[in-house]
């Protein structure tokens, strides 16, 4: 029976680990790769930005003003490359391009707002967790 927390049962993630004694082969996990993806520095920043509707190049580095346009590119080639985000090209004078989410990329927002949910409303503890812990003496790990 899975473990509880809070009088929740938590779902069955047995699947999602490798048995004691085993490896796992994390280049054809889907676990790990997709996970790789959200979890580099400037992903799910862009993907909030392109979930309030298309957007150009300038807008998203303006919603992103820490990043930089080569960051920005590098991270939308590799959007697009995972099918998340679609790149559209006009003929005008000079070129101007959009992005936009993806089908794929529209329904990852739902399983990702519970995610940003959950650290909205924890964020609070986890900071105060942080201050408990670096005001105690931690021996090195070994």
């Amino acid at each position: 029976m899975p473990r509880t927390q809070e009088g929740n049962h938590l779902p069955d993630l047995s699947r999602y680990i490798a048995p004691a004694g085993t490896a796992l082969d994390a280049g054809r996990c889907p676990v790990r790769d997709v996970l790789d993806r959200l979890g580099d520095k400037w992903t799910t920043l862009i993907l909030l930005q392109l979930a309030e509707g298309p957007k150009r190049f300038a807008a998203l580095n303006r919603g992103v003003p820490d990043i930089s346009k080569r960051m920005l590119t590098q991270t939308l080639r590799t959007l697009e490359r995972d099918g998340l985000v679609e790149r559209t090209v006009f003929p005008t004078k000079p070129p101007s391009v959009q992005y936009e989410l993806t089908e794929t990329g529209l329904s990852l927002m739902t399983p990702l707002g519970g995610l940003l949910a959950w650290a909205e409303s924890r964020h609070g503890d986890i900071r105060a967790a942080r201050v408990a812990y670096d005001s105690t003496e931690v021996a090195p790990a070994e």
